[in-house]
């Protein structure tokens, strides 16, 4: 949004017509001064949704509806559950709000076709763009001392978080802290987007992949991150662009995050038949993660006090180690016994998925999300997300003889149930509906299979064809590579959008003359990001709940564009050997 949108858009957020009861006249009767109860609900409000900020963009914000006595007390009454029963009926305290949800209407981005005409840059531009998205990263790491990532509130919400979902999500979570925060920000969404301040809150943006806000981004770190920086780094050095000495520091580097992720942010769990495992934690004690004081105590205002491993951090931090040559003895780890007690049987293990979300798929031969601690917590319930999947195999796919795959029929077992789980996305077209993912959004998914499917021709012949008898891997194939060809680089794209199809484009095969217009984007729009480094913050991955929190940085999208340009250079390359 430009400088006068901007101003646009808070003058007649300021200047709207109140038209009912606002946000802070349904709830400050009940949080703003109470005393007992469950404390955290009112703290939150206060804190996140009661500031002078929201205040001043949302007091003119009203339903109408609400000016019905007996809907206001309805709603009154649903938060007075919340906030004096230990242990409410959530249903209940949620039903009003889903009734409230269900009035706005929200749409994903849908990019108008883009024009024709833009030539391929020069192959001296592309390796330019490399080196200096190379130089950002290094540098943002020497200055650092890690590459930081940042999240990002869009308080609007989630476009697939309907009411129906949103009772899900409160009911099949089990922090009590991140129900109520998803409980008041879902509330708060609706007088947002059924205002003016939904304009200057959620502007409209170019591409699919959403712009991050600079204002209020927490910084941080991760070791799920740190996989995807030392992959960028990796892919650097096997250029050949890398002088002597950048080619060392990044080596520097990759050393640090390969023990950031193997050592520090490792966590020891069961399994289900009660072995124990070290699994990697997505967020290291303190302080490692890096907050800021102030971000700390968000943290735990939000609901993530208690934070547990999952299964895909996991995957990417041995699957980076093991690119990377690390010889920890953790990676000798057979991760698929593991993950086979988190793999979904239909009718038989399907309750471990508490937040179904994406109900409109089949889960069945599908990982779930969360793991549960040593000490048996779960906070945030469980989920099941297609690109989690993919990189579960993309890891087996890299270990696959040190783990004995092949030789274990569980195992294998394990693997090509996966592989069946992603076929049927392939078939019914699902993985092109942003609903059908958690975590990601279908480009990025169709990046992340990409990055997969090498992983899975590298294998020898023999192997391939054990693992996949029936040929999905070329099924799916042929459906990702027409869905990033005719609804990505067929459309206007911002540059994280285009490195993400890059990506996928070089490593399915698709014809070189296919990657002009991502190309064209990314070099024609260098300097975007004007001094946070050469391109702009992007949605990389989000939450829906409690809210839209969105994941991303000017350094992330660095490390996507010089992976994809990278691909990109590669395959141009060997075209004209």
């Amino acid at each position: 949004m430009s400088f006068h949108g901007f101003a646009g858009a808070t003058y007649r957020a300021l200047t709207m017509r109140k038209e009912g009861p606002s946000l802070f006249d349904v709830c400050d009767p009940i949080l703003l001064h109470h005393q007992g109860g469950d404390a955290h609900l009112s703290k939150f409000y206060r804190t996140a949704l009661g500031n002078p900020a929201l205040r001043t963009i949302l007091r003119r914000a009203g339903l109408p509806e609400l000016a019905e006595p007996a809907r206001l007390s309805g709603l009154r009454a649903a938060l007075a559950l919340a906030r004096d029963q230990a242990t409410p009926d959530w249903e209940a305290v949620g039903r009003p709000v889903a009734d409230l949800i269900d009035t706005i209407a929200l749409d994903h981005p849908q990019p108008p076709p883009l024009a024709d005409g833009a030539a391929a840059p020069p192959l001296a531009r592309i390796e330019a763009v490399i080196r200096t998205c190379a130089a950002h990263l290094l540098r943002s790491y020497k200055k650092n001392g890690f590459i930081p990532t940042y999240a990002a509130f869009n308080l609007i919400g989630d476009p697939d978080l309907r009411g129906r979902e949103f009772l899900m999500a409160l009911t099949g979570l089990q922090s009590r802290g991140y129900k109520n925060s998803t409980l008041l920000f879902n509330l708060a969404r609706v007088f947002i987007a059924r205002s003016a301040a939904g304009r200057l809150i959620n502007p409209p943006w170019r591409g699919i992949a959403e712009p991050m806000w600079e204002p209020m981004q927490i910084r941080h770190r991760s070791a799920y991150y740190d996989a995807f920086f030392t992959e960028a780094l990796l892919g650097y050095i096997e250029s050949g662009l890398a002088s002597s000495g950048e080619a060392e520091a990044a080596r520097l580097a990759i050393t640090d995050m390969v023990d950031f992720c193997l050592r520090i942010s490792r966590e020891e769990v069961r399994s289900d038949d009660g072995r124990r495992f070290d699994v990697v934690t997505a967020l290291a004690p303190l302080p490692h993660p890096r907050f800021s004081r102030f971000f700390a105590q968000i943290k735990q205002d939000l609901g993530f006090g208690v934070y547990v491993p999952d299964c895909d951090t996991t995957a990417c931090a041995f699957s980076a180690a093991t690119q990377a040559g690390s010889t920890d003895p953790v990676l000798e780890q057979p991760l698929l016994d593991f993950y086979a007690g988190y793999q979904v049987r239909e009718g038989d293990n399907e309750p471990r998925v508490t937040v179904p979300l994406n109900d409109n798929i089949d889960y069945e031969g599908g990982i779930a999300t969360w793991i549960d601690s040593l000490a048996g917590e779960r906070p945030y319930g469980n989920d099941l997300d297609p690109t989690l999947n993919l990189d579960v195999l993309e890891v087996s796919f890299r270990n696959l003889e040190r783990w004995k795959v092949l030789k274990t029929p569980q195992r294998l077992q394990t693997v090509q149930r996966i592989i069946g789980f992603q076929r049927r996305l392939a078939e019914s077209g699902a993985f092109r509906n942003p609903r059908s993912h958690i975590y990601y959004l279908p480009e990025l998914y169709s990046a992340y299979f990409g990055r997969c499917y090498a992983a899975f021709m590298a294998l020898p012949h023999a192997a391939r064809a054990a693992i996949d008898p029936h040929g999905s891997f070329d099924f799916i194939r042929i459906r990702v590579l027409a869905y990033v060809e005719e609804e990505i680089v067929a459309r206007e794209m911002n540059v994280f959008d285009a490195a993400l199809a890059l990506i996928a484009l070089s490593h399915l095969g698709a014809d070189v003359e296919t990657f002009t217009p991502a190309l064209h984007c990314i070099v024609s729009q260098l300097g975007e990001g004007g001094r946070h480094g050469p391109f702009k913050a992007y949605e990389w991955n989000k939450m829906k709940t409690p809210t839209r929190i969105l994941v991303g940085g000017a350094e992330v999208t660095s490390a996507f564009v010089l992976m994809g340009l990278a691909l990109a250079r590669g395959r141009m390359m060997a075209q004209r050997a």
